[in-house]
């Protein structure tokens, strides 16, 4: 996976985070894949090292990557050991922020959830979800009342 910054007001070490997490979840980045070294990752990107070591601490933090001394920072095999709940509270709290800023853009609901729908196929998904609801099932991409 080809990591990059972008001229935006989000801090790097967020950006790297978030390309992390996409990455995880689109299946670009495997579980038990190396991560650049801290050192590498600087030099690519011609950001100072502590920027990278705060972005794989808060993946760290997330439980998104794990860190082995002396051999690297690698993806971490069991995507999430947070309960249910509080992964339920977190998805809730990205969702309004970003139903926020779908209003506040003048998008209708009907044009939101068509746009969530066509995203959605680009992410690799939990494989215990139904069948229904998977890539390339025979609706698709829409679910039936």
């Amino acid at each position: 996976m080809q990591f990059r910054i972008e001229g935006s007001s989000l801090p790097i070490y967020q950006q790297l985070v978030r390309q992390v997490r996409e990455g995880v979840a689109r299946g670009d980045l495997k579980a038990g894949g190396q991560l650049p070294s801290v050192r590498q990752m600087a030099r690519d990107l011609v950001v100072n090292p502590n920027t990278v070591a705060r972005a794989y601490a808060e993946l760290e933090r997330e439980g998104l990557v794990t860190n082995r001394p002396g051999r690297g920072v690698f993806v971490a095999e069991s995507r999430d050991e947070r309960t249910k709940d509080a992964r339920r509270r977190q998805l809730v709290e990205s969702l309004d922020r970003f139903l926020t800023e779908a209003v506040h853009l003048g998008f209708s609901e009907e044009e939101v959830a068509k746009l969530v729908a066509s995203r959605s196929r680009q992410f690799q998904w939990n494989p215990a979800r139904p069948a229904s609801a998977s890539k390339g099932n025979e609706s698709g991409g829409r679910v039936s009342p």
